[in-house]
């Protein structure tokens, strides 16, 4: 049965937990009519969002970023805000399940009432994130959450777009700075607004601070023409111990302020939504492209005649959306 669309932008509105749930089940949904219903749910629901600090959380594989997110998630709600924490977990490639774990592992934030956790899978979207996260984060922001956490699959060639959607991108590193100097993505690492050197505890506090001097030396090599204050920050903290997790609050707070007072945060915004029209345009398309009958006709034919030799893969791509254009 479809929902009644209008009573439940009313019960998200109202903070019921089951309703939200059920609205990012429909936003999440690929079928025709699920989707139209998302596209009414959400232009009822759009005045009512944009509040909230969003918060990218990316880093290298065994940094600890969920339990990161709960222990930074449990301060934050101690400062009075409302949580959700939107996680992101990778799809298989083989049959396009997902593991879903996150929630199990916050176990202490997720029995609180002020936090909304919800686990999504990547599915064949790029970038560490859902093709979703932006409109659940919509969901949760008109359901008074105030605070939005988005963890990415981990850090890789492509887990960069979380840093369009949110306000400001925290990345996480092991201490030990030396041998992960070779492996950090140069790219990521100019995209991050806040580095932490997380588990820096016992006989890792010596090398979470030489890590944190370390890195801070490489990013002003990236980034020389920028002015003391303007170069991003390099934080050590320890989620085991609750150690630096205040700093590391405050600093959030601190740049979103700065950010706030410059303009530079409004035209992030502004920016982040004109790119998300222009990915939607192009995702629906490519679907569109996809779930053609006659180009998946062709298909087959096509790829045949690449793999003999016969014919650049250029020139395939060319005829296949001629037949797709014509139409």
């Amino acid at each position: 049965m479809k929902p009644d669309i209008s009573s439940l932008a009313k019960q998200i509105l109202d903070g019921d937990r089951r309703a939200l749930s059920q609205a990012i089940t429909l936003v999440e949904s690929t079928r025709i009519d699920d989707r139209e219903s998302a596209y009414i749910l959400l232009e009822q629901l759009i005045p009512y969002s944009g509040n909230s600090l969003r918060l990218g959380v990316s880093g290298v594989p065994g940094v600890g970023k969920s339990t990161f997110i709960e222990a930074i998630g449990n301060h934050v709600i101690e400062q009075g805000h409302r949580l959700a924490v939107l996680t992101i977990d990778p799809s298989s490639s083989v049959n396009g399940g997902s593991i879903l774990g996150d929630k199990t592992r916050m176990n202490t934030l997720s029995r609180k009432e002020e936090v909304f956790i919800r686990p999504s899978p990547t599915g064949s979207t790029l970038g560490g994130v859902s093709r979703r996260s932006r409109e659940t984060m919509i969901l949760c922001e008109a359901a008074g959450y105030d605070v939005v956490m988005i963890e990415t699959v981990g850090v890789g060639q492509s887990e960069t777009e979380v840093s369009n959607m949110t306000d400001m991108f925290l990345l996480l590193l092991l201490p030990g700075a030396g041998d992960e100097l070779q492996g950090i993505k140069r790219g990521i690492m100019e995209l991050a607004d806040l580095v932490l050197i997380n588990k820096a505890d016992d006989e890792l506090t010596s090398l979470a601070l030489r890590a944190q001097a370390e890195f801070r030396s490489a990013l002003r090599i990236l980034n020389p023409t920028m002015t003391a204050e303007e170069q991003v920050d390099v934080l050590t903290c320890s989620s085991r111990d609750g150690s630096g997790l205040s700093e590391v609050w405050a600093t959030v707070k601190t740049y979103v302020e700065s950010q706030r007072q410059s303009g530079g945060f409004s035209e992030r915004r502004t920016t982040q939504a004109k790119n998300w029209m222009w990915m939607e345009v192009y995702q629906t398309l490519l679907d569109s492209f996809k779930s053609d009958n006659e180009v998946g006709l062709k298909i087959p034919h096509f790829e045949a005649a690449i793999k003999d030799g016969t014919l650049p893969p250029t020139l395939a791509a060319r005829k296949l959306l001629d037949i797709f254009l014509k139409k």
